[in-house]
């Protein structure tokens, strides 16, 4: 269940949120100003902080500039005024969403569960000392990055995405095709799969007899 900590001075809003929030699987924290989010953000592991811009003791971008970013905590924007240059500002700033009062509980849920689901989707893919950045589409040893030709980096991220399954070799050999559209024969698929476990240095590929290939790791 993640902790999501609301950041607002609005009484009524807060209660609102508070009571809706019970419903939705989260934990919801609130403070009333930026002393009490930043004692709260200092000892909670949060999964999203909903802001209020305005508060009693100072401006929400600033709060979010020196001290959220360096936490790395995503973060929704409140605030009353809908101006064009406040919500450039925030999302330049780095934050997920911007949402102006009054605004529905519904749609504030909505945007909260969109921000979470984004937050739960894996970009690193680990195996063992070995880092696929699907985002990068980047492969590393360690802290060192690995040199993968683009149709090895494709095969590598089948088998990765698949881990602890076993990929047939002619789901490999239908990867290689669609990449590079030659026929593709057998040896060829090992011929891959050598070079690619040579470049990696280490045995995290086992080959399945008879079938195809298997990455293997502890969940």
């Amino acid at each position: 269940m993640a902790k999501i900590l609301l950041v607002e001075d609005d009484v009524a809003i807060r209660e609102g949120l508070m009571f809706s929030y019970e419903q939705s699987g989260h934990e919801l924290l609130t403070a009333g100003s930026i002393k009490e989010a930043r004692a709260i953000a200092s000892g909670e592991c949060l999964g999203l902080v909903l802001l209020d811009v305005s508060l009693p003791d100072g401006n929400g971008f600033t709060f979010y500039k020196n001290f959220l970013v360096e936490k790395k905590i995503p973060t929704i924007f409140l605030t009353a005024r809908d101006d064009e240059n406040d919500i450039v500002n925030g999302l330049e700033l780095g934050a997920e969403d911007y949402i102006t009062k009054p605004f529905s509980i519904k749609e504030l849920m909505a945007r909260v569960n969109r921000v979470m689901l984004r937050q739960k989707k894996p970009n690193l893919l680990q195996v063992e000392d070995i880092t696929f950045d699907l985002d990068k589409m980047e492969v590393k040893k360690g802290d060192k990055i690995l040199a993968f030709s683009s149709l090895e980096i494709k095969i590598l991220q089948v088998l990765f995405e698949n881990r602890n399954k076993v990929v047939n070799r002619n789901a490999i050999i239908d990867c290689i095709w669609d990449a590079t559209g030659n026929d593709v024969y057998d040896h060829t698929v090992t011929v891959y799969i050598k070079r690619i476990r040579q470049k990696l240095g280490t045995e995290v590929i086992k080959t399945v007899k008879g079938i195809g290939y298997r990455v293997d790791v502890e969940e």
